[in-house]
């Protein structure tokens, strides 16, 4: 009876407690439901616009550089740069897991770079701030764009570059050079606070200082040894036009995306980057013509890589018309820079990055200052600002870039030379990257 009387009084103490979780459960979810619904919540279609776009400009930007870079470097060191330029995109996608994507566009703290609370993307913030996308859709955006830039600087030493100082010196420059000027101008740091200064894609805090690292790299690694022979020729022009075609798939898709949103903006962008990537292909086929020569598929191939480099800090700003006027001038500029570098300063940039990529770039920043008028058919100026102050705000980012990318580019090839040696040796130089480096043929 009294073995009975104790289950009882469990089994009331059991239904009591029974009941009281009910309560809390009626009320949790309730607690629950209210704070989902104060959360920001990510618009399905733009976030699968963002990822459809980046994965398209990772499948072809990386490949299509790739390509690009092999095809006008010397038939014996074809697949070293193939091996450097995916080694380096690699490379640097980790470290902007790790760290780069944080410097560039963690929270804005002093302005100078992003504070830590994005380390390892393990606090990404639900939506990304004046987007309506997830930030890790948006941070997978940045890292395809931090790829692409890295993957470019191995067309500066594609002759001459050890492949561990290759990946080594793109991966830390990509932390240091890249992501810092990243925060400054895109990430609400202190450039585009002060000066106002506007880059829609990364024109100028991405392509530009690329560039200018990689005529730096170029003229601390000095010349080749070896004379030019035959077998310094271009490996292949077809594969060269090729891989600008293939770019200039990859690169549309990351200046459509970098409106973060599926709308308009989007379509103008890709209309505009479109637009300039023809006028530059074109342009170079007449400046071909012009100059007495015939036209040239790497003429082509470098003349839509110039325009697609010019269109990417206004894209979505200027009016079609004003696109194709930016590609024509940049494809012209960058033909003219590359054969300035090589009369006059002698800087062995192998591929002439500097010159079709930097170029460009800075041509494209300049110019979309004057065709952000809306009386050139542009969309107009933000407040307090007008085409004068905006040429000056361009003119003032790309002067504190130049400056940022040379040092930090100089500092990281010295203290990465202490580690890895910068250069082959003679014999490997005058044999060939591929089968010194690699041991095979392209």
């Amino acid at each position: 009876m009294r073995n009975f009387r104790d289950l009882t009084a469990l089994a009331c103490r059991a239904r009591s407690q029974h009941l009281l979780l009910g309560t809390i459960g009626m009320i949790v979810p309730g607690a629950a439901l209210a704070q989902d619904g104060s959360a920001d919540v990510s618009n399905a279609g733009d976030t699968a616009w963002v990822l459809a776009a980046s994965l398209i400009a990772l499948f072809a930007s990386v490949p299509g550089i790739a390509l690009f870079h092999a095809g006008r470097s010397a038939s014996k060191n074809a697949l070293s740069v193939v091996m450097q330029t995916g080694a380096i995109a690699a490379a640097v996608s980790l470290a902007w897991i790790v760290s780069g994507y944080t410097i560039a566009f963690g929270d804005v703290g002093n302005g100078w770079i992003g504070s830590g609370n994005a380390w390892m993307l393990i606090t990404l913030g639900n939506v990304r701030a004046f987007t309506e996308i997830p930030e890790s859709a948006f941070a997978f955006y940045q890292i395809v764009l931090a790829m692409l830039a890295s993957a470019i600087l191995a067309g500066a030493w594609a002759d001459r570059a050890r492949f561990g100082f290759a990946v080594v010196a793109a991966t830390f420059w990509s932390l240091t050079g890249l992501a810092p000027v990243s925060h400054w101008v895109r990430g609400s740091g202190w450039i585009y606070q002060a000066v106002g200064t506007v880059d829609y894609a990364g024109g100028l805090s991405v392509l530009f200082p690329t560039g200018v690292s990689a005529l730096v790299f170029a003229a601390i690694l000095g010349k080749p040894r070896a004379e030019p022979t035959t077998a310094m020729l271009p490996f292949s022009s077809a594969l060269t036009l090729l891989g600008a075609l293939i770019v200039w798939t990859g690169m549309l898709a990351l200046a459509g995306a970098a409106a973060f949103i599926a709308n308009d903006d989007a379509a103008a962008a890709l209309i505009c980057a479109h637009a300039a990537a023809c006028a530059g292909g074109l342009g170079a086929l007449l400046a071909d013509r012009l100059s007495g020569s015939k036209p040239s598929a790497s003429g082509f191939a470098r003349g839509v890589v110039c325009g697609l480099a010019a269109s990417f800090a206004g894209a979505p700003y200027l009016s079609p018309g004003a696109a194709i006027l930016i590609g024509l001038l940049a494809a012209l500029a960058g033909r003219g820079a590359a054969g300035l570098l090589r009369r006059r300063l002698a800087i062995h940039d192998t591929l002439d990055v500097f010159a079709i990529f930097a170029v460009p770039a800075a041509t494209g920043a300049l110019l979309a200052a004057i065709f952000q008028s809306e009386s050139l058919g542009g969309v107009g100026y933000d407040e307090g600002m007008n085409m004068i102050a905006q040429l000056v705000a361009q003119v003032i980012a790309l002067g504190v870039i130049t400056a940022w990318a040379t040092v930090v580019t100089a500092i990281v090839a010295v203290a990465t030379s202490l580690f890895f040696q910068m250069r082959v040796g003679e014999e490997a130089e005058a044999s060939g990257l591929d089968v010194a480096s690699h041991g095979e043929h392209a």
